[in-house]
């Protein structure tokens, strides 16, 4: 049987609280214990906290709501919602609540649809089924472009998974990684992470309407512009492009055309520095987060390239905030960003500090909810 410590059982009790509507509203900072809190905001203590651990998602059940009975019978016997579960989460994206969720063990696309409290996944038969998704990404439409390891295509669909079009013709991309789109879905850009067998470090450019393949982008190299096993890519409103060159510990922006503006990294362990990057996405300020699979977390830096802050743990142990396996990282526009891990087989979600828990791309079944994962965290 597992006692409970002091702080375990104060956030128990607050959990229990909120679950039989004895509490209104989610409890504020100052009703956690410090040592949960601490490791719950980023920056942590003493400096001022920017971004706050939300909630995690694991299956369907996450976003679907409960009943009244069964939410009274788990809260009596401890008994875990069931739901349709993450298998291996790798691409991710976001569109105002909306969450796209590609899955590499499920061979779909998983939708975790917040304000709407539904989930639904697509991709797994004719027209558009999936082998391997990995790149994804979406246009200004909400379309989803999702770029194949198996097929070695790129597949649209539109914003409720319903096939459109597909592109991309065999010996064009030897191995798919990360996928960009601009705005308007004219451009789309495949990452071909290449290997120590080919030369095939580069990005593939493509019309996103035609299918029509444009140009190829960069090659194997360390210069500017070219690129050691890049991983992923994202387009900036200005059409700029944010690559993650994992191999040469970096992140290059270049232009539409893929000429070379500017890099910023290097191999190491000190903040700001690369082990194993992997995933780059921007937000509406034209900072870039970018994932890094040796530190678990990811790192936020301005739009020239200087370091924000890191946000996550890498850590065996579960629980909110660790991570083992990450991959894709998503910003909405709200601000809160999805952060998925394939080890653990969950995206957790972080919000900015000033952004309240009810406001944003949320919806009522965050009011009041303590989240139940707080009680796994080791005060300790």
């Amino acid at each position: 049987m597992r006692i409970m410590t002091k702080q375990s059982l104060t956030i128990f009790i607050l959990a229990a609280m909120v679950t039989f509507g004895g509490c209104t509203s989610s409890p504020d900072l100052k009703s956690m214990p410090q040592s949960v809190k601490d490791t719950l905001v980023f920056p942590p203590p003493p400096e001022e906290p920017r971004f706050i651990y939300e909630r995690t998602l694991r299956s369907s059940a996450d976003v679907t709501p409960d009943d009244e009975d069964g939410a009274l019978r788990r809260a009596l016997t401890g008994e875990k919602k069931s739901g349709e579960a993450l298998g291996k989460p790798y691409g991710i994206a976001a569109r105002n609540g909306r969450i796209y969720v590609g899955d590499t063990g499920r061979r779909s696309i998983l939708v975790f649809d917040i304000p709407e409290q539904k989930f639904f996944s697509f991709g797994e038969e004719d027209p558009g089924q999936l082998g391997k998704p990995l790149g994804l990404d979406l246009d200004d439409e909400g379309n989803v472009y999702v770029l194949d390891g198996v097929n070695k295509n790129i597949t649209v669909f539109d914003r409720d998974g319903v096939f459109l079009r597909n592109f991309g013709k065999p010996g064009d991309i030897n191995r798919p990684a990360g996928l960009g789109v601009n705005g308007d879905g004219t451009r789309v850009y495949a990452v071909d992470i290449g290997g120590s067998s080919n030369e095939t470090h580069r990005i593939v450019m493509y019309d996103g309407k035609t299918g029509e393949k444009l140009s190829i982008i960069g090659e194997r190299g360390d210069k500017p512009g070219e690129f050691n096993l890049p991983r992923d890519v994202k387009s900036a409103p200005d059409g700029s492009l944010f690559v993650v060159d994992g191999g040469n510990f970096r992140v290059q922006k270049l232009d539409a055309d893929g000429k070379f503006i500017s890099t910023f990294g290097s191999i190491g362990r000190m903040g700001g520095q690369f082990s194993r990057p992997k995933a780059v996405d921007l937000d509406k300020d034209g900072n870039i987060y970018v994932t890094d699979a040796a530190f678990g977390n990811f790192q936020i830096f301005n739009p020239d390239g200087n370091l924000l802050l890191a946000v996550g743990v890498r850590s065996a142990v579960k629980g909110p905030t660790h991570s083992m396996l990450p991959a894709g990282v998503a910003v909405d526009g709200d601000g809160r960003i999805y952060f998925a891990d394939q080890f653990y087989q969950k995206v957790d979600v972080y919000r900015p500090i000033e952004l309240g828990l009810t406001e944003g791309f949320t919806n009522k079944d965050l009011r009041g909810k303590y989240n139940p994962e707080l009680e796994e965290v080791d005060p300790q």
